[in-house]
């Protein structure tokens, strides 16, 4: 990294106890959209706020940028309370959904507009976005107009924008959603690189959980305006507190039953079809009721095993053999990976599937 392209010093984030409330325009009622959130989140860290529309992550997001104001609490940014601040005040920069390019601007002007708002000098402006469009890979498109450029050139230069204001924290507000599949994933790589590579403290807004999972050090899972859950990807993957998280991450399966005995922090869990064995975070009480959740990668199919089981869908997908199979009362999915020298097996067959304990998880909170 040339020196031109560091940032200042990242900022962290402290959200303490914010909530915002809004009324309810059909019956009048206020409602919390955020209600009492405390987090921190590391200088240099990238940390994404995901969950489904409605959850509160976007008002979080615009809260931290300064667009709406708490209604309880106070935010920190680098240590500083920042809740009075206007955005234009505030150490940060945002990414926006939209682009929110200059259309009669070229690509120099707009990534410079902060700049010149900022009575940068001219040689200094010159030299920043030189650099910043070089990161970006967008050197030799200076004099371009943004509407002669695809969405994802689009995007690098409200990136570029952004960046080249040095913010102590960047915001995203659900930049890539705008853009077809192939080029959501590329963009989303490119940003985590410009991201490690800058060292700057980022936040992300989306409701896509692979995106969150691809770029995220650590993932804050939102539902109904509260903290479901967070912590790193793996660590929500593979040991989510509840069944939303677990359903919301990924694809998973669901096996309910009653706990038997734990010994070593393996739990044996009764079923209706037998015994499945986990190993559990937490040891529950003889007799009481469990779920287990289990991925679908995370399962074994064969002529032997643990759970006897019927397969009612068996599909070649490529790389993988997708499977429904009845497990008492209950549909497992499984995802059976490189098949091809496999046994496939085929609708209306008595198989059995198995898991290690390490593969599976007891979940914290039963939802009825």
């Amino acid at each position: 990294m040339s020196e031109t392209q560091k940032v200042k010093q990242p900022k962290g984030v402290v959200l303490d106890h914010i909530s915002k409330i809004y009324q309810d325009p059909k019956t009048g009622k206020n409602f919390y959209a955020v209600h009492d959130v405390s987090l921190e989140m590391a200088p240099g860290s990238f940390i994404t706020l995901l969950g489904p529309s409605g959850c509160g992550k976007t008002t979080t997001l615009r809260m931290i940028a300064g667009f709406e104001s708490p209604d309880e609490g106070e935010i920190y940014l680098g240590g500083e309370p920042i809740n009075a601040l206007t955005p234009n005040k505030r150490d940060t920069a945002m990414v926006f959904q939209s682009y929110a390019l200059f259309p009669h601007y070229n690509v120099f002007d707009n990534v410079a507009y902060g700049l010149r708002l900022r009575k940068v000098p001219k040689p200094e402006i010159e030299r920043r976005v030189k650099n910043i469009l070089e990161l970006v890979e967008l050197s030799g498109m200076e004099q371009r107009m943004t509407n002669q450029l695809s969405g994802g050139q689009q995007q690098r230069v409200a990136l570029a924008r952004a960046l080249v204001v040095e913010p102590g924290v960047l915001l995203f507000d659900e930049p890539l959603s705008n853009l077809d599949a192939k080029l959501r994933v590329q963009m989303r790589t490119e940003i985590r690189r410009i991201q490690q590579q800058l060292g700057i403290t980022a936040i992300y807004v989306t409701h896509d959980q692979s995106e969150a999972m691809a770029i995220s050090d650590q993932i804050i899972l939102m539902r109904k305006g509260v903290i479901a859950q967070m912590g790193s990807p793996l660590d929500i993957y593979y040991h989510p507190n509840s069944e939303f998280v677990a359903d919301f991450i990924g694809e998973c399966n669901f096996l309910k039953g009653f706990a038997k005995k734990t010994w070593e922090g393996i739990t044996e869990v009764e079923l209706d079809a037998g015994i499945a064995r986990v190993k559990a975070d937490h040891i529950p009480d003889e007799g009481a009721r469990c779920e287990i959740v289990v991925r679908p990668e995370a399962i074994v199919i064969g002529r032997t095993g643990d759970l006897p089981c019927t397969v009612e869908l068996s599909c070649f997908m490529g790389s993988y053999q997708n499977y429904h199979v009845r497990v008492g009362d209950t549909l497992v999915k499984i995802t059976d990976n490189c098949p091809i020298n496999k046994e496939i097996f085929q609708v209306g067959e008595q198989v059995f599937i198995s898991f290690a304990p390490e593969c599976a998880h007891l979940l914290d909170q039963i939802e009825e």
